[in-house]
């Protein structure tokens, strides 16, 4: 049988990107379609890759970014930006303001794993 993903929301994350309970679900779904594509990264975690997923939502485009554990194949969420917004208009290495970001965001998703302040949804 196989395992379901599961998804991780830091406290710190979420309350960056303010992200409300139905901003969650459309993660949770597009997570779970597996529509990503892996982008570079720096600063990463051994056995990880950044995906940035595309989404349409009734408020606009969005794309998120996860980080995924590449042997459990579960998702760390990092950001969901709008596509006018600077981080959001070029989720790429090459953007300075997204790499300051992934770094900064990294960082608080260390600790609140480290201090257990998170929450886990199945993604399925």
């Amino acid at each position: 049988m196989a395992r379901s993903m599961k998804v991780v929301f830091s406290h710190a994350l979420t309350k960056k990107e303010s992200l409300s309970s139905v901003e969650k679900g459309w993660l949770l779904k597009a997570f779970a379609k597996g529509i990503y594509q892996f982008i570079k990264g720096d600063f990463l975690p051994a056995n990880s890759k950044l995906a940035k997923l595309y989404m349409t939502t009734t408020v606009g485009a969005r794309r998120a970014v996860f980080l995924i554990d590449m042997e459990s194949k579960d998702g760390f969420f990092l950001m969901l930006r709008s596509k006018k917004d600077p981080v959001g208009a070029n989720i790429t290495m090459k953007n300075q303001k997204f790499k300051e970001t992934l770094k900064k965001y990294l960082l608080l998703l260390k600790e609140d794993l480290k201090n257990k302040k998170f929450e886990i949804f199945k993604a399925d």
